[in-house]
C-alpha cells in the first residue's frame, strides 16, 4: 500500500516522457519536392507524419506491388480548422478512388495546415489484422503510395465521387523498408569526424522515359593511413531531381589498373561503356535507393578507407527519365552523389562485405510460365571453416538482390544439419530497391556454418527462359552481408549447378564432343539438337517439377573466392549437395482468420465473422493537441504562417468529442497522487 503513490508517480513520469519523445523521429525521407514522410517505431506500432505542400487533401498508402489495386491508404485534409481523417482502401477493380474502411484502424494524433503545407501525424498497428482492407507492415519491402491535391472534399464528405481528381492526385509509388529500427539521424561532426562528398558532374537526366546507368570513378589516394567510414547518406542536388534518381551504389575496386586510372580522370560515362571496369569493382561499400536515408555503422565497426588497400571507387547512379505524360520537359542535369562520414578514431573492428548466392552464370536457369521458381546459392561448410575466425563473424546488415522476376529472398543459416532462424527474409523484394538493412542485433556465423541465399521468382509473364548473369536483362540471386571482424580469405561465396546436373534436369544424357555450337549426342530422340534449341523448346509446363527437383537436389560447384579473385585452396574441385537437414525452420503464423475479421478486434474462435470493428477514426491523443514547442526543426519542411493549433477530427460515423489539454491531464494525475498520499496519511 505504501508504494502505490510511487507507482502512480512513475506512470506520470512515463506519460511525460512519452509526450516529450513524440516529436523525435527515427526516419525521414523526401518522396518528392513537395512531400516529406517521417516515421518512428515502437514494439507493435508505427507513427507517421506527412508534410505535404498543399492546402488540399493528402494521402499515404501501402501496397504490395506498387499499384493502387488492393492498397491501404489514409486520406486527410483540414477545412476551416477542422481535421478530416479517414482510413480507406482501393478495391481490386478500383477506378482510382479509395473507399472508406468499415474498420478504422489508424489513430490521428495531430493535424493542421498553414499558408503552404498540410501536416498529418497518425499511428497504426504494424499488423492491424484487418486483412480485408489493410496491408500489414512487416520486415518485407513495402511500396509507399502517396497522393496530394490542391482541392479537398467539402463538408467532410466520405461519399464516393466526392474526392477531387484521385487519379491526378496520385503521384507515385516508392519501395521502402519501413521497419528499420535503427535511428539514422546524421552524425554530429567534430575534430576527428569528417566528410567527403562523391558527386556526379552535370549528368543529363534522360528526356524520355528511358533509364540511364551512369558510372563515375573516384581515386581516393589521400588516405595514407586507415580511416573508418561510420555513415553514408545521399547528397541530392535538387529536390526536384528526386523522382529521377532510382539508386546510387558505390563499389570498391580491386587493384590499380590503367583503365581505372583513365576513368578516374573523366567526369563519368554510361555504365554500358564501363563493363570491364565494373568486373573489378564488385564489392558494394554504400548503396542508396530512393526512399532510403543512408546507413549508420554500429559503434563497434567501421568500413576501412586505406589507400594501400584500395584506391579506386566506382559510383553507379541509376536515373529514370521523364514520364510520357509529364508536363515539365525542361532539360536538367544532376550533380547528386553520396556523403561519407569517416573518422581518424578507429573503431574496434574493420567491417567487411561477404557475397553469398548463385554465381551469375547461364547454368542458373529460370523456366518460363511459373509462379514459383526456387533457386539456392550455397556458401558451404568447407569455405566458412577455412575462412572464418574461430569466434566467428558478426553479420550486422544485409542487402538482398534479384532482378525483375524476384519475389522473395531468405538468407538461411545451417549449423550441424539444423536450420537456424533466417538471418534475413524479404517476402516482397523490389529489384530497384538496393540498400543495406541493419539487423536488430548482429547474427553470429561460425566456422563450419552453411549460408544459403534462397530466391523465389515469378516467371508467369515470360515465354522464354531467363539465365543468370551480370546485366539487368539477366537474373541474379545474391545476398551481400556486412560483418565484422573483416577477414581477407573469403569475399564471394557462391555456387552454381554442375554441368551434369543441368543436363540431367533438361533431359540430356550426353553432349557431342568438339561441336560448335554445342550439340546433343543422346538420348537419340533429341540427338543433333543444339543445347540452346533444347533450352528454348523444352516443355517447361510438363517438366517443371522434375527440373526443379534435380537442380535443387543435384550436385553443384562451390565457388569460394578471395578479394583477389582466387579460389580458396581445397574448395575449387569439390562437388557439393544440399544439406540433409534434421531440423527445419518454419515461420510462425501471424494474424490468420477468415472473413476479414481480426483477433485484435474480437474475432470469434474458429475464424467467425462476429467481431467489433473500430468505428471511429481516432482515439484522441490529448498529449498532442498542438505541435510541441521542442519539435526538432531539422525534420520540418514547413514554412509560411504559424502552425494551426486545431486538432478536431471528423470520423466517418461521428465527430469526436473534444479532449482535455495536456496541462489539464497532467494536473489531474498530479492531484490524484496528492489525494492518494492524503488518504494514506489519514
Amino acid at each position: 500500500m505504501c508504494c502505490y503513490p510511487t507507482k502512480v508517480l512513475l506512470v506520470v513520469v512515463g506519460f511525460l516522457s512519452a509526450v516529450a519523445a513524440a516529436a523525435h523521429w527515427d526516419h525521414a525521407v523526401d518522396l518528392d519536392e513537395n512531400y516529406r514522410l517521417l516515421w518512428s517505431l515502437s514494439q507493435q506500432d508505427i507513427t507517421f507524419e506527412v508534410q505535404a505542400r498543399t492546402s488540399g487533401y493528402v494521402g499515404l498508402g501501402f501496397s504490395t506491388d506498387g499499384t493502387i489495386y488492393g492498397a491501404d491508404i489514409i486520406i486527410g485534409w483540414v477545412e476551416n480548422g477542422q481535421v478530416h481523417f479517414q482510413d480507406r482502401h482501393f478495391k481490386q477493380n478500383s477506378n482510382g478512388e479509395p473507399h472508406v474502411d468499415s474498420s478504422q484502424d489508424y489513430v490521428l494524433l495531430l493535424g493542421y495546415e498553414n499558408a503552404t503545407h498540410t501536416v498529418l501525424r497518425f499511428r497504426r498497428k504494424l499488423d492491424t489484422c484487418d486483412t480485408a482492407q489493410d496491408v500489414p507492415i512487416t520486415n518485407d519491402t513495402i511500396r509507399i503510395i502517396y497522393m496530394y491535391h490542391n482541392s479537398e472534399p467539402r463538408n467532410g464528405s466520405q461519399a464516393m465521387g466526392t474526392l477531387p481528381d484521385p487519379t491526378e492526385a496520385f503521384k507515385d509509388s516508392v519501395p521502402i523498408f519501413l521497419t528499420q529500427r535503427v535511428n539514422q539521424v546524421p552524425i554530429e561532426l567534430d575534430s576527428r569526424t569528417r566528410t567527403i562528398e562523391l558527386k556526379n558532374k552535370d549528368v543529363p537526366i534522360p528526356q524520355t522515359d528511358d533509364n540511364l546507368r551512369w558510372c563515375t570513378m573516384f581515386k581516393l589516394d589521400q588516405f595514407v593511413r586507415k580511416h573508418h567510414v561510420i555513415r553514408y547518406e545521399p547528397v541530392i542536388e535538387a529536390r526536384s531531381n528526386i523522382p529521377h534518381l532510382r539508386h546510387i551504389v558505390l563499389y570498391e575496386c580491386q587493384g590499380s589498373t590503367p583503365e581505372l586510372e583513365i576513368m578516374s580522370r573523366e567526369f563519368g560515362r554510361s555504365c554500358m561503356e564501363a563493363e570491364k571496369e565494373l568486373l573489378t569493382c564488385n564489392s558494394i561499400v554504400a548503396a542508396w535507393s530512393r526512399g532510403s536515408e543512408g546507413f549508420t555503422y554500429p559503434l563497434e565497426a567501421g568500413y576501412p578507407l586505406d589507400s594501400y588497400q584500395a584506391r579506386f571507387y566506382m559510383m553507379e547512379t541509376h536515373y529514370t527519365g521523364f514520364q510520357s505524360n509529364s508536363v515539365d520537359l525542361t532539360p536538367r542535369v544532376d550533380n547528386s552523389g553520396l556523403r561519407l562520414y569517416y573518422t581518424t578514431t578507429l573503431r574496434k573492428h574493420d567491417a567487411g562485405v561477404l557475397s553469398v548466392g548463385m554465381q551469375p552464370n547461364w547454368r542458373h536457369i529460370i523456366p518460363p510460365g511459373q509462379d514459383r521458381v526456387l533457386s539456392e546459392g550455397h556458401c558451404i561448410e568447407e569455405c566458412t571453416q577455412r575462412a572464418f575466425p574461430r569466434p566467428g563473424i558478426n553479420i550486422f546488415a544485409v542487402m538482398m538482390q534479384t532482378n525483375g522476376m524476384g519475389r522473395q529472398i531468405r538468407f538461411r543459416q545451417v549449423r550441424s544439419r539444423e536450420e537456424l532462424t533466417p538471418i534475413a527474409h524479404d517476402g516482397n523484394v523490389d529489384a530497384n530497391y538496393q540498400e543495406y538493412r541493419r539487423l536488430h542485433t548482429p547474427v553470429k556465423a561460425l566456422p563450419g556454418d552453411r549460408l544459403i541465399a534462397e530466391c523465389t521468382y515469378d516467371s508467369t509473364g515470360r515465354k522464354q527462359i531467363a539465365l543468370g548473369g551480370y546485366s539487368s536483362r539477366d537474373e541474379t540471386c545474391l545476398v551481400l552481408s556486412l560483418y565484422y571482424p573483416r577477414q581477407k580469405e573469403l569475399t564471394s561465396c557462391h555456387s552454381i549447378p554442375s554441368l551434369p546436373t543441368v543436363l540431367r534436369a533438361v533431359g540430356i544424357n550426353e553432349l557431342a564432343a568438339g561441336t560448335n555450337p554445342i550439340r546433343i549426342a543422346s538420348p537419340a530422340e533429341i540427338a543433333g539438337m543444339t543445347l540452346e534449341e533444347r533450352l528454348l523448346t523444352y516443355d517447361w509446363r510438363v517438366n517443371f517439377n522434375d527440373f526443379q527437383y534435380v537442380v535443387r537436389k543435384g550436385a553443384f560447384k562451390p565457388l569460394c573466392w578471395s578479394a583477389r579473385n582466387t579460389p580458396i585452396p581445397g574448395t575449387d574441385n569439390v562437388d557439393a549437395y544440399a544439406p540433409n537437414l534434421t531440423k527445419i525452420w518454419r515461420p510462425m503464423a501471424t494474424c490468420s482468420f477468415s472473413g476479414g475479421a481480426s483477433s485484435a478486434h474480437g474475432t470469434m474462435p474458429g475464424g467467425g465473422s462476429s467481431y467489433s470493428v473500430n468505428r471511429f477514426v481516432t482515439e484522441r491523443d490529448i498529449s498532442l493537441d498542438r505541435p510541441p514547442e521542442d519539435d526538432d526543426d531539422r525534420w520540418n519542411v514547413i514554412e509560411g504562417a504559424a502552425r494551426s493549433k486545431s486538432i478536431r477530427s471528423s470520423a466517418p460515423s461521428a465527430s469526436l468529442a473534444s479532449g482535455v489539454t495536456l496541462a489539464v491531464a497532467v494536473s489531474r494525475l498530479v492531484l490524484f497522487v496528492i489525494f492518494l498520499n492524503t488518504v494514506r496519511l489519514l
